[in-house]
This record gives structure tokens, C-alpha cells and sequence, in this order.
């Protein structure tokens, strides 16, 4: 029987899916989808009545103020989700991975493959559609060797989690719609302040909470003193696996209570009790050049290890080039 691929726009006419990664779920494409300046886009490849694989990506539109003033970028975690043998994922994967270039290349000047389980995971398919790699670095803190997350923290973190508790800093989950409004401007304005990070809409946080805890798919901590929201972070589960995906704290204004330190390692904390393996800190930077947040979480006692982006722009002379400089 042939195989079938399906792109989807909308979420009204996406259908019940089987799978358990969170990347490339539903409940994320409808995440993306009711957050302004985002279009998600979902390909499902289905075998008459039975669903062989899915992958789940994201047009990004960001608003600078130097041009290009307005840039859009297909970003997409991981290489999809599979309901077949493993020997038979690469061709499901090649024909979803030109399905996609096609569909995205009109409208974006970038499409990227990030947390690829495996360096290697979709190379020929990546290099036939005319990606190219770029080394990347990944931490991750293993939960499940350890009796408590503090045990291989460094010493001066240990110090800063204490003090910031001993001198009043509150930590918890959000408990209403207005806190998560608080937490999101408090990221906006310390990430607007960076612009190598993206950031979404505000709208993406108040979609991110109501729903996912229920379906353990993630949370939303904070930071508080005297009542107000000082820090926070926001994680995402997928299988076995939690993620932290933004995090921050207000550390020139409450230095003293180190709202960024806790953020983080009440977001290892809850993890652990919940019995997930790892803790992953996504977008921590590249190999070959220093990166402040890669050299903060680091101090948590997480390991780092290689993995490569792949990327593909919208003029075939600049792949090449770049496929010629990093291969």
C-alpha cells in the first residue's frame, strides 16, 4: 500500500494522532497556532488507515529594528516522531523532509533542525535537499543517578539557592492567568535585551499553562519577593525527558535573592520528583565561542555533549557556500 503525506495549516482540521513526543504533538502545533506572529505546520504521513510518522515545524516571525525588519524562520525539534521500525524511518523521513523544504522555503529565509537525538540522524536526507550542518552543544542533567538535584551542583550554587530562600525569595508553579501575564513581560524585557534569543508573543506562555499540566506535558515556576515576580522558567516534558525551554531572573535589580539561580533549580527540582531522567537546557550555543547561559546552567552540574543544527536559506548559492565551508 503507498504511502500518504498531509500537510496541515490548521488545527480545526488536524485529526486525533497517536505518539508521545511532545515536539511534534497536537497540543503544540495548537500552542504555536494561537500565538501571534507563529504558523505551525504538521506533515503526516499515513499508510491507508494507519499513521507511519509526523513531523511538526513552526514559521517564526520576528520584528527587528535594523534590517531586515521583519524575518521569518521554519524552525523544527528533532527529526519527527515514528510509528514503524527503525530501518524503515529514513525514506518516511526524506519524503517529510522534502515535503517540508517545499512548503517553507517560499516564505522564509531559514529553515533549521535543532536537538537532533543523533549527530548523524537524516544526513543523506539533509545533504540531498541541500542542508547544511553547523556543530552545535548540548547540556543535560542526568535525574535519574542522583538521590537529590543539589548533589552535583557546585558549591557556590548550593551557597546561592540557600541564601535566595533564607533572605525571602518564594518559589513555586503560577497559580493564575495574571501571573503568567507578569512572568512573560518579566522574560520580554530581559530577553529584549539580547538579541541573539528569540522570544514569542506573550500569547505563547498564556496557552502554555492551563492545558499542559494536566497532561504532564509541562510547567511555568516563579520567582517571587514581596509578591512580585522576580524570575521564573518554563519547561516542557516529552517522554522520559523535561526541557527547559525560557528561563531568567531579574538579577540586577534582587542580586541578593538570585531569582535566575532558583528559577533553574526549581525546575530540576520538580522534574526529579516527577520522575523524569534528564533535565535539558535548550539553545546553550555553539562549540567554538563562549556563551554566557552555556557557562551558567553548566554550574548545575550538567554535562555537555555535541550534536550538529542543520540549516537551509532560501538562495541555493549561499548552501553551497556554506556546505563547502562547514563539510
Amino acid at each position: 500500500m503507498s504511502l500518504k503525506l498531509t500537510t496541515y495549516r490548521s488545527g480545526d482540521v488536524v485529526p486525533n494522532l497517536p505518539g508521545i513526543d511532545t515536539f511534534h504533538s497536537t497540543m503544540l502545533f495548537r500552542m504555536y497556532e494561537a500565538t501571534a506572529g507563529y504558523a505551525p505546520i504538521l506533515i503526516v504521513v499515513t499508510e491507508g488507515t494507519q499513521v507511519r510518522a509526523k513531523l511538526l515545524a513552526v514559521i517564526r516571525r520576528s520584528v527587528r529594528l535594523f534590517p531586515p525588519s521583519i524575518i521569518k524562520r521554519c524552525v523544527t525539534y528533532g527529526t519527527g516522531e515514528y510509528f514503524v521500525v527503525p530501518s524503515d524511518r529514513k525514506p518516511l523521513f526524506a519524503a517529510m523532509l522534502q515535503c517540508l523544504t517545499e512548503e517553507a522555503w517560499r516564505q522564509c529565509f531559514l529553515i533549521e533542525f535543532r536537538n537532533l537525538s543523533d549527530p548523524i540522524e537524516g544526513y543523506k536526507a539533509f545533504r540531498d535537499n541541500l542542508y547544511f550542518p553547523i556543530n552545535w552543544l548540548r547540556v543535560r542533567n542526568s535525574l535519574h543517578s542522583v538521590t537529590s538535584v543539589e548533589q552535583r551542583f557546585s558549591l557556590s550554587r548550593i551557597r546561592q539557592v540557600k541564601k535566595g530562600l533564607k533572605n525571602g525569595a518564594v518559589v513555586r508553579e503560577v497559580r493564575s492567568v495574571e501571573e503568567i501575564r507578569q512572568f512573560a513581560n518579566m522574560l520580554h524585557r530581559l530577553y529584549s535585551s539580547n538579541v541573539r534569543r528569540h522570544f514569542p508573543s506573550r500569547d505563547f506562555f498564556l496557552q502554555f499553562a492551563p492545558d499542559m499540566p494536566h497532561n504532564n506535558r509541562g510547567r511555568i515556576f516563579v520567582v517571587l519577593y514581596k509578591d512580585k515576580i522576580i524570575g521564573g522558567s518554563a519547561c516542557i516534558y516529552s517522554g522520559t525527558n523535561a526541557y527547559l525551554w525560557f528561563s531568567g531572573g531579574m538579577r540586577k535589580t534582587h542580586a541578593f535573592l538570585y531569582p535566575g539561580v532558583l528559577a533553574v533549580w526549581k525546575a530540576l527540582e520538580d522534574a526529579k520528583q516527577r520522575g523524569f531522567a534528564h533535565l535539558e537546557f535548550m539553545d546553550v550555543g555553539l562549540p567554538f565561542r563562549r556563551h554566557g547561559y552555556r557557562e551558567f546552567v553548566l554550574r548545575f552540574g550538567g554535562k555537555q555533549f555535541g550534536t550538529r543544527r542543520w540549516f537551509r536559506f532560501r538562495w541555493g548559492w549561499l548552501n553551497r557556500l556554506l556546505t563547502a565551508f562547514y563539510l
